[in-house]
């Protein structure tokens, strides 16, 4: 079924955003390359430069939201910035079955980019009222939703008592974005960062979708945090208040239901040291959700682990035991962190397919294997890393 779901009504076709046509975009959709110079002249003879422009312009995003949207992505409307912070489809259903879950039946979508949050909403039947600032990205939001939502083009602060009625929910994404890149600080966020947090008071059912690195120091302590991995990737923090959500909680989400969650420390006090010791017969890779939400201790005890590095994200024991929250390889050997030995190794093993992962020092796993080069077909795993007795190379295999 299409993340889109099925029109509503028998209305007339919704008005696409910028003056683009069907004809246009269907040609811009049909070039195989809607960058390249010959798309250009062919689009700009028959539409007009600014027609055309714009057609491929949105041909060329659709291709690229492929890898995020799969083939609906052919059918909805983007902009550059909206696409970059577009939630996944995964992720966007996960914070529809938590409004639902806590008894929402009407969301106001604060800051809603593109619409695809608002989609979901759509899609798990809630009431949905989205807002966006961005006349430009209104229009995207309008058309993607086609009627199955409002969209109001206004400002979010300005708006928000108005439609933040007892009882109605609230989901944020606050811009994070431009077309010139990242905004990495809190304050540069649109809607503002008090009034962010300020939905998150406790008196509503209320969601707010951040970057994965948001500081720890700026969760509010009475709310939930959820980091979520979709895919091999971690991809938001969510903060989550009224029903539904625990307070003091951090929580590593690997969807669609591996869910691991711990007590957030309090304040001023500092979290338990691990167990820091020697490499042994097994390397664990927890997931970045774990290590963000402070979960390491807890999946320590359950792999039986240790840290290799105080400072460094690698567990490891000498038992195997499977867990969603971290990949396992066998240790085979431990080499020193040495060029010449790493060379050395690789030649003696006629390595020619080498795969590098690092954490706590400063290398480039690209450059470090152009430099260690090819010596024959067979293939190979290193984990480089620090610990207390200086800079090591594992050799491992995937469990």
């Amino acid at each position: 079924m299409s993340l889109l779901g099925p029109t509503s009504g028998t209305g007339p076709a919704p008005v696409l955003p910028f003056g683009l046509t069907p004809e246009a975009l269907a040609a811009a959709m049909a070039e195989a390359d809607p960058d390249g110079l010959g798309a250009a002249g062919r689009l700009r003879t028959a539409y007009g430069p600014d027609l055309a422009a714009a057609a491929l312009h949105q041909a060329s995003l659709r291709a690229r939201a492929r890898a995020k949207f799969g083939a609906d992505a052919d059918t909805m409307f983007f902009t550059r910035a909206g696409l970059e912070q577009a939630t996944r489809p995964a992720v966007a259903d996960h914070h529809a079955a938590r409004f639902r879950g806590a008894g929402a039946r009407r969301v106001v979508d604060l800051g809603c980019g593109i619409g695809t949050d608002a989609l979901a909403f759509v899609r798990a039947g809630l009431e949905v009222v989205a807002v966006e600032r961005d006349p430009d990205t209104a229009a995207v939001a309008r058309a993607n939703l086609a009627g199955r939502a409002e969209v109001v083009c206004a400002d979010a602060e300005e708006v928000a008592a108005d439609l933040l009625e007892p009882g109605v929910a609230a989901f944020c994404d606050p811009a994070r974005r431009t077309d010139r890149g990242r905004l990495w600080r809190v304050a540069d966020f649109t809607p503002g960062w008090d009034f962010v947090t300020g939905l998150l008071a406790g008196d509503r059912v209320a969601g707010v979708k951040l970057g994965p690195a948001l500081p720890h120091s700026l969760v509010p302590p009475a709310v939930e945090a959820e980091w979520v991995t979709a895919g091999s990737e971690t991809v938001e923090v969510a903060l989550w208040a009224g029903a539904g959500a625990q307070p003091g909680v951090d929580a590593a989400l690997l969807l669609p239901d591996d869910r691991l969650a711990v007590t957030r420390p309090l304040p001023g006090r500092p979290e338990p040291a691990l167990p820091v010791g020697p490499v042994g017969q097994y390397l664990y890779e927890p997931d970045g959700a774990v290590i963000r939400a402070r979960g390491l201790g807890m999946l320590a005890d359950r792999l039986g682990a240790w840290l290799l590095d105080p400072q460094i994200a690698y567990l490891t024991g000498d038992t195997l035991v499977s867990s969603p929250f971290a990949v396992a390889f066998a240790v085979r050997e431990v080499l020193p962190y040495d060029r010449k030995a790493l060379r050395r190794w690789l030649r003696d093993h006629e390595v020619g397919t080498l795969e590098i992962k690092k954490r706590g020092l400063d290398v480039d796993p690209a450059e470090l294997r152009r430099r260690l080069g090819r010596h024959g077909s067979a293939a190979a795993t290193l984990v480089l890393s620090r610990t207390p007795a200086g800079a090591v190379a594992l050799v491992v295999e995937r469990r």
